[in-house]
Formats: structure tokens, C-alpha cells, sequence
């Protein structure tokens, strides 16, 4: 129950910073990467401000033996640049750009009970359900040909 009101808890302290930063406007996003218009350098400092949050997150994670509300540390292993990382990244960018959001400020604009809003959040469920079943796919032919390759062996 505890990690369900740090999670919670987390959650809230995220959105409010969203909400306060501004970064649940999608036009402060849109004027951000508006590079040759009326461009809006707040993000960049955002940003700043979430990377130096976040190194200091993971240096005093880094330093303790075990979590506080978990059995094991999950901290990312992948450190090189793979096809995966910029597939993803690319589409993550594609839809930031178009609309203006990402998941965080889209599920905190939710609570405006905007259609847009809505619709896009519907259409990012769906994407993620998608690629789930698509990788559960990937998953299923491995291990029937694994299985194969085993009893062809034996």
C-alpha cells in the first residue's frame, strides 16, 4: 500500500510541476519547436531543470544497497543507440510535434474533459496497445521456434 501512495504521490508532484511549468499547453510546446517563428525558450530550461532533478534521482539511487519500497533496484541497462531507440524517439517526436503533447501533459489535460484531448489520449492507448500485441506476436514466434530448434536437436 505504501508504494501505491509514493506512486501516487509521485504522480501528483509530476503534474503539478507540468501544470505550474506550463508544459500542459500545447502551445508553449508548439512555440518551443518553433525554431523560426515566435519561438519559446521555456522548455529548454524545463528540461534543464528536469535532467538536473533527474541525475540527482539516479546518483542517490545509485548509492543505496536496496530501494525503499521495492525489493530490487530496475534501473536501465541499455546504453547504446539502437534502431529500436530511434524508431521510438522519432515517433515520439512526430506526434509531440504535431499536437503539441506527450503522455504526461496529455493525461493531466484529461481532467479538462477536452475532446482533442480525449481523442488523442484515446489514439496514444491504442498505439501502446498495438505495439504490445505486435511484440506479444514477436514473443510467441521466438519461443515456438526456439521449441522447434529444441526438438529438432534432441
Amino acid at each position: 500500500m505504501l508504494r501505491v501512495i509514493a506512486s501516487f504521490g509521485c504522480g501528483l508532484l509530476f503534474a503539478i510541476g507540468l501544470l505550474i511549468s506550463g508544459m500542459t499547453d500545447p502551445r508553449k510546446i508548439l512555440g518551443f519547436l518553433d525554431l523560426f517563428g515566435a519561438w519559446d525558450p521555456t522548455l529548454a530550461f524545463v528540461m534543464a531543470g528536469a535532467v538536473a532533478v533527474t541525475g540527482l534521482g539516479f546518483a542517490l539511487a545509485r548509492r543505496r544497497s536496496t530501494p525503499i519500497l521495492a525489493e530490487r533496484s530496475v534501473l536501465p541497462t541499455q546504453a547504446g543507440i539502437t534502431a529500436r531507440l530511434l524508431i521510438g524517439s522519432g515517433l515520439f517526436g512526430i506526434g509531440w510535434g504535431l499536437v503539441g503533447l506527450c503522455p504526461g501533459p496529455a493525461l493531466v489535460n484529461l481532467a479538462g474533459l477536452n475532446v482533442p484531448v480525449i481523442l488523442f489520449v484515446a489514439a496514444m492507448a491504442a498505439g501502446m496497445s498495438g505495439y504490445n500485441l505486435w511484440q506479444s506476436g514477436f514473443a510467441k514466434a521466438k519461443r515456438q521456434a526456439d521449441a522447434s530448434a529444441a526438438l529438432s536437436e534432441g
